[in-house]
């Protein structure tokens, strides 16, 4: 297929880097339509109305694709080029299943409302829910370099977030998470993820992140406080 690729997302969505990446292990050309969510295009609406006009999306020719998770895989079917997902039935399953488990019903809910919530009871109930599910990523990853072993695969591109964008939230909210003393092999891969040549062209600019994040607290307290 040589059909132009377009992703509409924002680099400052860890959503949209997971679309971006797909592509760039693939080594597929692609043009990123930057995308403003307090004033939605009528070509996101239209490509996702499914989910209100979420980031990000694939644009393949005549075709949309959204949901980052499914643009993965629909990037690793569609192109040429070195797996994204396991070969083996068992590990491409087991992959699936750790990237529904940090997405936004567990892991990330956990990590928003440690960050963000109001109540700081609630603040530290769910900090220690996220330090539990981190453990068992932490045990999950092992002394490997990557999820997926020597290189980047589904798994560790899922997990992307933890790797940039959760530290820039903590510098925002002013609280350690995913520190190095509790999770060393975490905090190794998030610095191997990160120095990797394929993802750096990808990742938004660390200031002007940690600025969007500040001037975006009072609507994160807000979904915080809807997510309770």
């Amino acid at each position: 297929m040589s059909e132009a690729v377009k992703v509409i997302g924002t680099r400052f969505s860890a959503f949209s880097h997971r679309a971006e990446v797909a592509l760039r292990l693939k080594g597929v050309p692609y043009e990123l339509i930057a995308e403003d969510l307090d004033n939605k295009s009528e070509l996101l609406l239209r490509s996702n109305p499914v989910h209100g006009g979420k980031v990000p999306v694939l644009l393949h020719s005549d075709r949309a694709i959204p949901e980052s998770l499914v643009i993965i895989e629909y990037v690793d079917e569609a192109f040429a080029g070195p797996p994204i997902l396991p070969m083996d039935p068992h590990d491409r399953a087991a992959a699936r299943f750790w990237a529904e488990f940090l997405d936004p019903k567990h892991l990330w809910r956990q990590l928003w409302l440690a960050l963000w919530a109001a109540d700081a009871d609630a603040r530290r109930r769910f900090r220690e829910e996220a330090k539990t599910s981190l453990a068992l990523l932490e045990a999950e990853l092992g002394d490997r370099r990557f999820f997926a072993g020597d290189g980047i695969g589904y798994f560790d591109v899922a997990a992307s977030g933890l790797a940039y964008w959760l530290a820039a939230m903590e510098e925002v909210a002013g609280v350690s998470i995913m520190a190095d003393d509790e999770f060393p092999g975490l905090c190794r891969w998030a610095k191997e993820y990160t120095a990797s040549e394929t993802v750096k062209g990808c990742l938004p600019d660390w200031d002007e992140l940690v600025a969007g994040y500040a001037a975006s607290t009072e609507k994160f307290k807000l979904v915080a406080q809807q997510g309770l």
